[in-house]
């Protein structure tokens, strides 16, 4: 058991250091040259697009069924999912975030409880606050808002053949 032991280290170790000698750092040109094929994308037009795609799904709700309810309801799953987004995005593109490594990521996991945690609340919330809340209608609207941000990724500034 010991060999097998000593074996997977020696070969881990041997990996790692193939990987340092193949490892090759980017020049300031190589880097700006990536930077500009691809583009990031703005967390404020993700969150943009979710807005119009929240508002669509409770309007197409309200108008095909010609309740207010459904309307309503779809339009509340809408914002569960892009308050907390905005709160999240607001936290992430703050002041402290790209201090460090280190508070980057820390600040990363604590927004994203954060988020989790106001998607939470406001579900709960829902029957209080939405009158004859349709659950069906209230999931639908939350889920093509959640999945709007893909679109908000293909509709993305082309990247450039360099």
């Amino acid at each position: 058991m010991k060999t097998i032991a000593r074996d997977v280290s020696k070969n881990v170790h041997e990996d790692s250091s193939d990987l340092d000698e193949d490892f090759k750092p980017l020049t300031a040109e190589e880097a700006q040259r990536l930077r500009d094929r691809k583009p990031l994308i703005s967390p404020w037009r993700v969150i943009a697009v979710q807005v119009v795609a929240g508002l669509l799904v409770a309007l197409v709700a309200w108008g095909l069924t010609g309740r207010q309810n459904l309307g309503w309801s779809a339009g509340y799953g809408a914002l569960a999912v892009v308050v907390p987004s905005a709160v999240f995005a607001r936290g992430l593109t703050g002041r402290f975030s790209s201090l460090n490594p280190g508070t980057a990521v820390f600040g990363f996991f604590l927004w994203e409880m954060v988020k989790m945690a106001l998607t939470v609340a406001m579900l709960i919330a829902a029957p209080r606050l939405v009158v004859a809340l349709s659950w069906p209608a209230m999931l639908i609207g939350l889920v093509v808002t959640m999945k709007a941000a893909w679109v908000a990724v293909m509709l993305a500034p082309k990247r450039l053949k360099l």
